[in-house]
């Protein structure tokens, strides 16, 4: 059986074993962390760092976590909201005036974080992303591909752009560094949107799922995806400098289980996490306000989203590209949070939800 190291509560065993197992099936690297009441429960990691499995998963080694980065960003746009700033129900151009135009005029703040604004494609090349002024320029000219509000599509990569650039608007900040001041360094949480050199040398690169290179592309393709839907972002992309020090809001971001499962706390614990206050009670449960219910035209599946949050029964949470996934019962007080290099094809890939079962299991035993 593959090592695991770290510290875990007897009673949650089966998820390091999890964990285990999932190595010793030729995972390279990873890392899972479970909370309860805002304490570590599980903080475990194992294997490698890099490809060549030559350097070991440390405490400290990081990784990009992909689309998890969405729920980081929903949770500064719902700070705004708990403090009164931002409004969820007032059209996006109140706080972004240029947002007004062919057609989003009447598109609300709400219809950003529930991926219903009509603007999921990227239809710039990958580069842009790497400039703000340049992203949300173009997102600002562009049509919808629906009537704001009527429909989902999953707004893989556009999302942090439209939510990030209103909290820009109203605080001054990007939206990595208000997340770095407002959030992450309030609770000492080693997640960051916008990576600093500093922390390279930490970084557990992308493997690509067996049998793919770094030229594997990420994208889905529903009924109603256009081509520019699959967006051309590659592991060879995400692996890169560029990517690393840019803000990509909905994608970008960098951490360990830890620091994933204590800043996504905050939604089990009703907004404070080892006596710092985040949220009100009232802000956290508004996360989980319905926005829409249905079959999102770009996964080409069904889908509950809440505000910033996809909504699976009472829990809430999110994964990201290649398998990283946070999962959120706030009835339980529990987030579980699994990061990992190593790249699965999604079809094939349950790392995830197997480990939130293990969890499962171990509440019981803690409740009992």
């Amino acid at each position: 059986m593959a090592d695991i190291h770290g510290s875990y509560d007897d009673l949650f065993a089966a998820v390091p074993t999890a964990l285990a197992a999932l190595l010793d099936e030729g995972d390279v690297g990873g890392a899972v962390a479970v909370f309860v009441d805002g304490e570590p429960v599980v903080d475990v990691w194992g294997g490698f760092a890099d490809a060549g499995r030559t350097v070991p998963w440390e405490r400290d080694t990081i990784v990009g976590v992909y689309s998890v980065t969405k729920t980081m960003t929903a949770l500064c746009a719902l700070v705004l909201i708990d403090r009164g700033e931002l409004d969820p129900d007032a059209p996006v151009a109140r706080y972004w005036p240029g947002f007004a135009a062919v057609g989003k005029e009447k598109a609300l703040v709400r219809h950003l974080l529930s991926h219903t604004a009509g603007l999921p494609d990227w239809d710039g090349p990958v580069e842009e992303l790497y400039d703000w002024t340049t992203a949300t320029a173009r997102l600002a000219g562009q049509a919808p591909r629906w009537e704001p509000g009527t429909a989902a599509g999953y707004h893989s990569l556009t999302q942090g752009f439209l939510v990030g650039e209103v909290v820009r608007r109203i605080t001054g900040r990007s939206l990595g560094d208000f997340f770095a001041a407002e959030v992450a360094g309030p609770l000492g949480a080693d997640f960051h949107i916008g990576l600093g050199a500093e922390h390279d040398r930490r970084v557990a690169l992308s493997v690509p799922p067996p049998g793919k290179d770094e030229d594997y592309v990420a994208g889905a393709a529903g009924r109603d995806a256009t081509p520019a839907a699959a967006t051309a972002l590659r592991v060879r992309d995400g692996n890169s400098i560029a990517w690393r020090r840019a803000q990509i809001p909905a994608a970008s971001g960098f951490g360990n289980a830890r620091s994933v499962a204590l800043v996504q706390s905050l939604l089990a614990c009703g907004g404070t996490v080892g006596g710092v206050r985040v949220l009100s009670p009232e802000g956290c449960e508004r996360a989980r306000e319905v926005q829409f219910e249905g079959e999102d035209r770009v996964l080409g599946m069904p889908v509950r989203y809440g505000l910033g949050y996809g909504l699976f029964g009472n829990a809430l949470g999110w994964g990201g590209w290649g398998g990283a996934l946070v999962w959120v019962d706030p009835d339980e007080r529990m987030a579980m949070a699994y990061v990992t290099n190593q790249m699965r094809e999604p079809a094939a890939d349950n790392r995830g939800i197997e480990l939130v079962m293990a969890a499962q299991d171990g509440l019981k035993g803690l409740r009992a």
